[in-house]
């Protein structure tokens, strides 16, 4: 007996829709090696800006910047800057509030905090060679100075203290600074020492109660070099910010840099005004709240 031929609805195989592409998960962005203006857990003054320094230049910028989020508990508005392929800033528009907490996220496994303890600046009047130190708002010392002197002026802008060292050696040679004279034609020409090398124009192995304010050798510092009638009175420096003090050692180390050294912490901002000199660039030292936020945004 022959059986009935199979319909084509039964014989013919259902072809199964074809499955969705699956969106690839993008990899992470991973921030290269860099060193870090803060450190976990610290304290600083209200100018610490969260500045990331890169071992290589970085060509994904916009991404890594994306993949860095720094948050204030206060509430400010962070926002962050390349200032070139090697170095990228976070800040708000105006100096970290007093007591907040910034939280840093996206530089390794776990998130970083550090605190801002005080808002402390110093105004440097280069014009009547006179600091004044104010603390959250109170005056709390008035200091007479020693700044740049009209050959080599002091930047003028807001420079944030980076480093703090009871003593540091400071050579002419390392800013380019040397001796010179004048020969019998009247031309200028360095001084040069016994092997013919030109003489820097200082070179002191123990500047006392030094902080730095640019990465290009701008401090504020003691100054026992120079007599007391010179403070308040002119300015004789070749660049930095010079204060009454002692030489290392000797006795009455109970001095006016002293106190201000004691009295400064990283991350507190050197405010210098009426200076013969242009303000400083904002990539020069931890001195990015000289670029204007409305530049700082693009």
């Amino acid at each position: 007996m022959k059986s009935k031929p199979a319909s084509a609805a039964t014989t013919q195989q259902q072809t199964p829709p074809p499955s969705p592409t699956a969106t690839p998960t993008p990899e992470p962005v991973r921030v290269p090696k860099h060193t870090r203006s803060f450190k976990d857990g610290g304290s600083y003054g209200m100018g610490m800006p969260v500045s990331l320094t890169f071992s290589k230049p970085v060509p994904n910028q916009k991404e890594v910047r994306q993949a860095i989020k720094v948050t204030s508990d206060a509430g400010q508005e962070v926002r962050g800057y390349w200032f070139s392929a090697y170095r990228l800033d976070f800040r708000p528009e105006s100096y970290w509030i007093a007591g907040s907490s910034i939280t840093v996220e996206g530089l390794g496994d776990k998130p970083m905090t550090f605190k801002i303890a005080r808002q402390q600046i110093a105004t440097v009047d280069a014009a009547t060679k006179t600091m004044t130190v104010k603390r959250d708002g109170q005056t709390i010392r008035t200091i007479p100075i020693t700044a740049g002197s009209a050959k080599n002026p002091t930047y003028n802008g807001d420079l944030v203290i980076s480093e703090k060292a009871e003593k540091v050696h400071m050579d002419g040679k390392t800013v380019g600074l040397f001796k010179e004279e004048v020969d019998e034609n009247g031309v200028k020409r360095p001084v040069l020492d016994a092997e013919g090398k030109p003489v820097p124009a200082y070179d002191i192995e123990d500047v006392p109660h030094a902080m730095r304010l640019s990465k290009s050798g701008t401090f504020i510092h003691g100054n026992y070099w120079q007599p007391k009638s010179v403070f308040g009175k002119a300015n004789t420096s070749a660049g930095c910010i010079g204060l009454p003090d002692v030489k290392p050692g000797a006795a009455g180390e109970d001095t006016i840099a002293k106190w201000f050294y004691e009295n400064s912490m990283v991350g507190d901002v050197v405010r210098v005004v009426n200076s013969p000199d242009g303000v400083i660039k904002p990539d020069n030292g931890l001195n990015s709240w000289n670029l204007e936020w409305s530049q700082w945004m693009k």
